[in-house]
This record gives C-alpha cells, sequence and structure tokens, in this order.
C-alpha cells in the first residue's frame, strides 16, 4: 500500500552530481560550480550578519535582493521575483501553469529537473531532440501546443546559447507561455531578457549559482511583467527566500566587476581547455557556458568518467540516449584543468 499519489509513485527523481565531502582530495569537474570566489563585499558582510535577522522572519518578497537585481538589470521592482534559486522558481512555474491537461514542453537533451517537475504535477511532457548541432527545433515546439514551453540558454549539456532573434520568433508563434532559463548567461556572449519588454508570454530566469559562486547560497529570480508574476507568487512557499541568502545576494549582484572578473576568467580556461581537447583527439561542442560537452574518440564516456573518479576527478556522465557516449566537464581553475589533462594522457598512454 502506498501512501504516495500515482504520479509520485511512478516518478523517478531527479539526480543530482555527485557531492564528495570537503574533506576528500577530489577535483570536482561535475556541477558546473564557479571556481572562484564569491565577492569580498559579500563574504564581509556574511561576517557581519545581525542575529536580530535569524530572529525574525525575512520579507517574504527578498525586498533587498530584488531591488539590487532591478537596479543591476535596469528593470523596475515589480518585475523581479526572488526565489530558493532558480529551481525555486522553476517549480512555481510548474504548480502555477501546468497540470494533467496543459503540456510541457522542451528540446532535449537539458536540464533534467524539467522532466521531474513537469511529472510532479502529472502533466504531459513533450520532449523534443534537439540535433547533433543543438539548433532549437522552433517548429517543433510551436506545434507541440504546450502550456510551459521551456528553453535553457545557453543549454546544459550542451553549452549553446540560443540566438535571441530565435527566441523571438518561438515567443511570437507560442499561445503559452515561454521560459527561457538563463542560469549560465554570465558566461554567454549575449542574452535574451530585452524579450520580457516585448512579448507578454515570456519570463526570464536567472541564478547566482553559476556566474556569482554562490551555490551554496541558493538564490535565484525571474524578469517578467508584473501580471505573470503575480500568479507565480501566489503559490510560492510564504517566506521562500532567507533573510542572510537576500542581504548577501544583494551585495554580491551590486559587484557586477567581480563577476565580470570570474566570468572573463573562466571563459579563457574554456578556451583553453577546448582546445588541449581537441587536441587529445575528443569532439567538444561549442560552449558559452562553464562547461564543456566533449566525446572521446571511442565513445566509450562510462568508461572514461570511472577511470578519472579512480583518479580523483569527478566529471558528469549522463546515462541517457543522446549522452551516454559523451561528459559534461566544468571548467575549473587552471591548476584543476591541467590535472584533468594529466589524467586524460596517463589514461590514453595505459598508466
Amino acid at each position: 500500500m502506498s501512501y504516495f499519489r500515482p504520479a509520485v509513485d511512478a516518478l523517478r527523481a531527479y539526480e543530482p552530481g555527485e557531492q564528495p565531502s570537503r574533506q576528500d582530495d577530489i577535483i570536482k569537474l561535475n556541477t558546473n560550480e564557479n571556481p572562484y570566489p564569491p565577492s569580498p563585499r559579500a563574504l564581509a558582510l556574511l561576517q557581519q550578519i545581525d542575529p536580530e535577522q535569524l530572529r525574525r522572519y525575512p520579507d517574504p518578497y527578498a525586498g533587498e535582493f530584488r531591488a539590487a537585481a532591478a537596479d543591476v538589470l535596469g528593470v523596475d521592482l515589480d518585475w523581479i521575483l526572488v526565489g530558493n534559486g532558480s529551481d525555486d522558481i522553476l517549480t512555481m512555474l510548474m504548480r502555477s501553469v501546468a497540470d494533467t491537461t496543459r503540456p510541457v514542453a522542451y528540446p532535449v537533451p537539458t536540464y533534467a529537473l524539467y522532466r521531474t517537475l513537469a511529472q510532479i504535477q502529472n502533466a504531459p511532457v513533450v520532449e523534443i531532440g534537439f540535433g547533433d548541432t543543438y539548433d532549437l527545433p522552433v517548429d517543433e515546439l510551436v506545434k507541440s501546443d504546450a502550456a510551459l514551453t521551456l528553453v535553457a540558454s545557453p543549454n546544459s549539456p550542451s553549452g549553446n546559447r540560443i540566438p535571441t532573434q530565435v527566441m523571438d520568433d518561438l515567443a511570437s508563434r507560442l499561445d503559452g507561455l515561454l521560459v527561457i532559463d538563463e542560469a549560465y548567461v554570465d558566461f554567454a556572449t549575449g542574452n535574451a531578457l530585452e524579450l520580457v519588454q516585448h512579448h507578454d508570454n515570456v519570463i526570464v530566469i536567472r541564478t547566482l549559482s553559476k556566474g556569482y559562486a554562490l551555490a551554496g547560497l541558493r538564490l535565484g529570480f525571474a524578469v517578467a511583467p508584473p501580471t505573470l508574476l503575480a500568479g507565480l507568487a501566489k503559490v510560492k512557499d510564504s517566506y521562500n527566500v532567507d533573510a542572510v541568502a537576500a542581504c548577501v545576494g544583494a551585495v554580491a549582484y551590486r559587484d557586477v566587476v567581480h563577476c565580470r572578473d570570474m566570468a572573463t576568467r573562466v571563459c579563457a580556461s574554456r578556451q583553453r581547455l577546448a582546445a588541449t581537447l581537441t587536441e587529445l583527439r575528443f569532439r567538444v561542442w561549442p560552449s558559452e557556458a562553464n562547461f564543456l560537452l566533449v566525446r572521446p574518440t571511442d565513445g566509450r564516456a562510462r568508461d572514461l568518467y570511472a577511470d578519472l573518479k579512480r583518479r580523483g576527478i569527478l566529471v558528469r556522465y549522463f546515462d541517457t540516449p543522446g549522452l551516454d557516449d559523451k561528459l559534461r566537464i566544468t571548467i575549473g581553475t587552471d591548476a584543476q584543468n591541467d590535472r584533468l589533462v594529466m589524467a586524460l594522457e596517463k589514461q590514453r598512454n595505459g598508466e
């Protein structure tokens, strides 16, 4: 006998990347964390948290962070909704839009949590293949007639950014909502934020986990017309963002120079690692994120993942069709990337 809904019983839970103990001597290149520390200003504030902020409930709308995001992005305050990470925003979207008669569509492969959240709502899921070049299948997404269409740009695990004009075309042809997930936008050459001003059915979501090196803080947000955010706010948890995250995140988000400097370093390392892996005869897909999707020459990605793990290096292997011959490698520091390359050379030489 089960006490759960049939949809939950049938659900395959989302599997996060491995999280080794901080005491382990592991190079962690599997969950797309930023390899550099957060803003020094944010770290200084963290040391000075007023205990009163912990005793009292936080602002239910994380006003301090909303103000920071609005200032930095040049949008009105009521165009920002804050979440406990961008995953929280995704949960609000599923709660408020998807159900048994209102499908969710997205191109695959992409962020696997989309499927999990849709299945929790028992919503029909329409998955449309990207193809080898990861061009967005616009016509197929439009034909799916989904209530909610999700597009990650840059996409994970492929790393490609969808051109804004392609997103613009898609938004203009959809009857439902278009969610543009820009979790990795801080490493990209452009973004689609302008589309929220041009379309009443577009929501852009972002996170501080990647570009701002605050994955442990859990802070993300949505930018959209206030009428859309009002619907999401109806289903959010009452105090979904804690006081520490809101104030520390606000300071970090205003430190635009620090974020830009980190992104510049990561992108330079990404370019060097891509060139080196290509020399080692990997196929490397172009990336505008803080990771690379690569295919070993022999396609034996599972074996290579296991060998690297034995050598103390974690990368991401997805045992799913279309990805089971590939690895996703987070960009680390240059020293970490060098150790990865050294391990790959040893593996190739049979050492």
